[in-house]
């Protein structure tokens, strides 16, 4: 297949673009920034504010995956911006040009707008797409992790030191890189349509305090999880902003969303079992992950 990628220089998309280059299908990918040569890439310079680029990217391919999207943003326009009205654009170019196929990735997030600006962002997207192109597939991944991740470099790196500081009590789904890149493909390739809830299929997801322990594991120590009240978290982050900026991880519309006691996947949303089901168990993945983190001299 010729596969349409946005987002493909980011976490997610390197390695679906690594992943679908193995499957033998021939990738075209949007980027904003000159990217080196890569055999069996072809590189469209652009972004999801430039409709030429868009409609370049999508023209002969046989399925888009949108992966781009703003994770964070110091205000409502800036995620309005990456997953409201960016997303519109990708999916009116891949209508405008009739690709056959469009995946749309998505957050779990999205589940409940009302906590987070950045889920009503999600939830709008979504909603974005499914008006331009009924039969696409929309995923929300969980907390996503693996080898390239930086978001939660910073969490293995206070298990190394013994305490994990985490949101207040609650359950949460996750899924390793690799196997939500493995279904965006088998997505693209299929004719599966709706949304869809992917994780490891741990039951029941994790526990903060049991996710913790398996971070010291996977580091090789004995840690001390500690709760934080919702009210601390919000504070913590509002003290993060004020002293980072734009470079602070914890914001206030993150540690909104944290707070929320139930990011488990739902088990009726997950794909079906013919098309997809996750290769890599979350102990062994986070293990892996660590290790990479080594060899990279981030831990």
């Amino acid at each position: 297949m010729i596969l349409a990628i946005t987002g493909g220089t980011g976490f997610v998309g390197k390695r679906l673009i690594d992943r679908a280059l193995v499957a033998g299908h021939r990738v075209r990918a949007l980027t904003r920034r000159p990217q080196a040569a890569r055999e069996g890439v072809e590189w469209i310079a652009g972004a999801l504010d430039t409709p030429d680029a868009l409609r370049d990217l999508a023209t002969g391919a046989e399925a888009v995956v949108h992966v781009a999207g703003v994770v964070n943003a110091p205000d409502k326009a800036g995620f309005v911006a990456g997953n409201v009205t960016g997303t519109q654009a990708v999916a009116a170019a891949a209508k405008a040009v009739g690709v056959p196929r469009f995946v749309h990735v998505s957050s779990l997030s999205a589940r409940e707008p009302a906590l987070s600006t950045y889920g009503w962002s999600k939830a709008e997207g979504e909603a974005a797409v499914l008006a331009a192109i009924p039969g696409a597939a929309v995923v929300r991944p969980p907390a996503i992790y693996g080898p390239g991740d930086m978001e939660m470099l910073e969490l293995f790196r206070l298990a190394r030191k013994g305490v994990v500081p985490l949101p207040p009590p609650g359950r949460f789904s996750t899924i390793h890189v690799d196997d939500l890149a493995d279904l965006l493909l088998a997505l693209a390739a299929n004719d599966a349509c709706g949304m869809f809830e992917a994780d490891d299929e741990a039951p029941m997801g994790w526990s903060h305090v049991d996710f913790a322990r398996a971070l010291g594991r996977a580091v090789g120590r004995r840690v001390v999880p500690i709760s934080t009240p919702r009210a601390l978290l919000m504070l913590s982050a509002r003290i993060a902003r004020a002293v980072q900026g734009d470079r602070a991880k914890l914001t206030p519309d993150r540690a909104a969303y944290f707070s929320h006691p139930d990011w488990v996947v739902r088990a009726d949303r997950r794909p079906p079992p013919a098309l997809w089901r996750p290769a890599i168990a979350t102990e062994p993945g986070l293990a892996a992950t660590a290790e990479w983190y080594r060899a990279a001299g981030l831990l």
